[in-house]
């Protein structure tokens, strides 16, 4: 599939569709065919070019998509009022994810790159996140005035300001008073969970610096929440300094470095880009998206909104970065939110996670139940001796039941495979990494890493829980020599139940009949299974009677994984072409035109 200027705008949902009548009429149900593991989203096209004005060049033309401004007060009033009202008479199901391909996961795209779902990273990849080694900061190390401050901060909760370092830039923000730490240490670590899991993100860290390094530009302005602009001088500076937490002489902030390209503002989480040729799945129709919501659930990251996202425009001659060629790059930004962030008033604080601003149904149940019956908020509490961490907490995390701060377009169309897919991701993520992640927060204070390791490791093992014994969390499926067939029990691998809760079965599926296969169970979660070959002699690879699908349930998870492969002989061995993921445990073999 390709996606260029010269091409129809095609999609995976019409490979799928596709995909399907090709599979129909006695055909087997995934072709002989390697499955799609990257979309071409991020092949260069061309957009029309327009007059579009700028201060230094009034007869400009870009060549470029058109920003979206996207006002927080809009997205909020549309997804909790207007979105829910039109939709109530509508007949709309969330059905499967657009963008799942024939293993049941989701192709590399300008949205997601599958990282550690593909490959475990070393413990320096896992650390550096989006971070390129040359925009590692070390403030303490850095020369005086070297750190150009060309910007004030424009808007936002947390004060802040932009620097120059050579031809890199930064935007420096402080912590909250209420919260030291905490805002900082969650942009660090939740911008490298969400790049680790496969998400576009900045590149963010916390440095430590004497005031000396800066150098400010004189003439600045700055424009505050209220859309007053202020002079953004020494004085200025000094008042955000003096906001910022402290070691000693040096200065804590957290740099997020700016994204590349021609930013586009936020993407939105439904519907579609018309000025991008390659943006034709539905948002609220990609599984990353949908998925995205676990993620959050998981942090707590309740803050993930349209506002939190970037599109950049990547153009071919990085020199003119509102040219064409050049194609859309999906990000996520911000989890400075995450981990326990409270708001002015504890009555919101104790909701945030647990209920919408606006939440009708929690509004109709109460005035149903004239308020009798105690709710999680009401039930929440701050851990003594770690308010920095707000309600932040393990002990009444429930996955199904977390929401963010109001409806996401993509989160409420999450499915259950939708959900699993995600918790497969996450449950890769052990011990030992989220305590290597808790260290990017640089907390003054030992125990509150240890405290964020515990609340992250426990708050996961709810979410394995719930999400890896439902649909089969048997993944990895590959074929290994001629006959030998093996994959990994993500659930086993966690230890997320007793070694003996798991048993194995697995039953191959033919033509000509089945029969069951041994499995052996072997260390961090590995089972493997020898499939003897059983195809006629001479007949095309095709055929009917070399299509296998091999039944595999681990004893835990209520239903199995189903592998389909095509049975090339002993001399090219099997070949995996599909993966299944079923809600029965009821097996009909003439679903697949054996």
């Amino acid at each position: 599939m390709a996606f260029d200027e010269h091409l129809p705008r095609l999609s995976l949902v019409s490979l799928a569709f596709v995909t399907l009548v090709a599979c129909g009429g006695g055909s087997p149900r995934f072709p002989l065919r390697a499955p799609m593991v990257a979309d071409t989203d991020e092949r260069p096209v061309h957009v029309e070019c327009e007059k579009r004005p700028t201060d230094d060049e009034p007869e400009h033309v870009a060549c470029a998509p058109e920003p979206y401004v996207s006002p927080l007060v809009w997205d909020a009033v549309d997804n909790s009022v207007f979105r829910p009202l039109a939709r109530v008479f509508a007949v709309d199901p969330a059905g499967r994810a657009a963008n799942v391909n024939a293993l049941d996961e989701v192709p590399d795209s300008a949205w997601f790159t599958n990282r550690l779902g593909a490959r475990k990273p070393t413990r320096d990849e896992l650390l550096r996140g989006a971070c390129e080694p040359s925009a590692l900061l070390d403030g303490e190390q850095a020369a005086p005035g070297s750190w150009v401050i060309d910007k004030g901060k424009p808007n936002g909760a947390t004060p802040g300001f932009r620097i120059r370092i050579g031809k890199q830039k930064f935007m420096l923000k402080t912590d909250q008073k209420a919260q030291p730490e905490r805002p900082s240490a969650a942009s660090a670590i939740g911008a490298a969970l969400y790049h680790a899991v496969g998400f576009n993100t900045s590149c963010e860290q916390i440095v430590y610096f004497h005031p000396s390094v800066l150098s400010l530009k004189p003439g600045l302005t700055a424009t505050d929440n209220s859309g007053v602009e202020k002079a953004f001088d020494d004085a200025a500076l000094g008042a955000v300094l003096a906001q910022a937490t402290k070691r000693g002489a040096l200065v804590r902030m957290q740099a997020s470095a700016w994204l590349p390209g021609y930013l586009l503002g936020p993407f939105r989480y439904e519907g579609t880009r018309d000025d991008d040729p390659h943006d034709v799945i539905p948002h609220e129709d990609r599984r990353e998206l949908r998925g995205a919501r676990l993620l959050a659930a998981w942090i707590n990251h309740f803050d993930a909104r349209e506002q939190n996202t970037m599109d950049s425009w990547i153009a071919k001659n990085p020199e003119t970065n509102d040219s064409s060629p050049g194609f859309i790059r999906h990000y996520y930004l911000d989890t400075s939110d995450s981990f326990g962030s409270e708001w002015d008033w504890d009555g919101i604080s104790r909701r945030l996670g647990r209920s919408y601003l606006l939440d009708f149904g929690d509004i109709g149940y109460d005035f149903i139940t004239f308020g009798t019956t105690k709710r999680p908020w009401e039930r929440a509490e701050r851990t003594k001796g770690f308010e920095e961490f707000g309600y932040y907490h393990y002990r009444d995390f429930d996955p199904d039941a977390w929401k963010n701060e109001y409806p996401n377009p993509a989160f409420s169309r999450a499915t259950e495979h939708d959900n699993a897919w995600m918790a497969r991701i996450l449950s890769r993520f052990d011990r030992a990494d989220l305590e290597a992640l808790v260290t990017l927060g640089k907390f003054s204070r030992p125990d509150h890493g240890r405290f964020l390791t515990e609340a992250l490791e426990q708050r996961l093992r709810r979410i394995v829980d719930r999400h890896l014994f439902r649909l089969s969390p048997v993944a990895d499926v590959r074929v290994e020599g001629s006959s030998r067939i093996c994959a990994t029990d993500l659930a086993r691998r966690r230890g997320a139940r007793a070694e003996t809760a798991f048993r194995y079965t697995a039953t191959a599926y033919r033509k000509s009949g089945s029969h069951v296969v041994r499995v052996e169970a072997g260390p961090g979660g590995t089972l493997c299974m020898t499939v003897p070959h059983a195809a006629p002699a001479g007949a095309p690879d095709v055929h009917a009677s070399r299509y296998v699908v091999i039944a595999i349930a681990n004893g835990a998870a209520a239903y199995p994984l189903l592998a389909h492969f095509y049975d090339l002989g002993a001399s090219r061995g099997y070949r995996l072409v599909g993966l299944e993921r079923p809600e029965t445990a009821d097996i009909e073999p003439a679903a697949w035109e054996l």
